[in-house]
């Protein structure tokens, strides 16, 4: 299955969707157990990493990708590129990510235990 313009906004619409969804999931349990908003904060402080570590690890798939001279290219396209990198990496992380989310939030919250 190719790679096209439509297809792709159609996954970052998904992602984007179920990751709210987990986000919303997440919020209603913290207040069932009355969960402290820290908890939350390191949540998302966790998703922010990996969204920043994604991202960096998507850049060099997309610095060989060449634009049609004809529709592309132009001042803002390097700038605009590295955005719609920046938000793939967000949209993977809110939608579960690769798993680094669960480690550095669990090791977040073993360090503010050791007092």
């Amino acid at each position: 299955m190719g790679f096209s313009p439509a297809t792709g906004g159609d996954i970052s619409l998904l992602l984007q969707q179920q990751g709210q969804a987990d986000k919303n999931s997440a919020t209603a349990a913290a207040r069932k157990t009355g969960g402290a908003p820290a908890q939350h904060a390191v949540r998302e402080a966790a998703e922010d990493f990996e969204a920043m570590f994604l991202a960096q690890m998507l850049r060099p798939i997309f610095e060989g990708v060449e634009t049609d001279a004809m529709f592309g290219g132009g001042p803002g396209e390097k700038a605009y590129k590295q955005l719609l990198v920046d938000e793939y990496g967000k949209a993977i992380a809110r939608a579960g990510g690769v798993g680094i989310a669960d480690s550095v939030q669990s090791e977040i919250l073993k360090l503010q235990e050791v007092k």
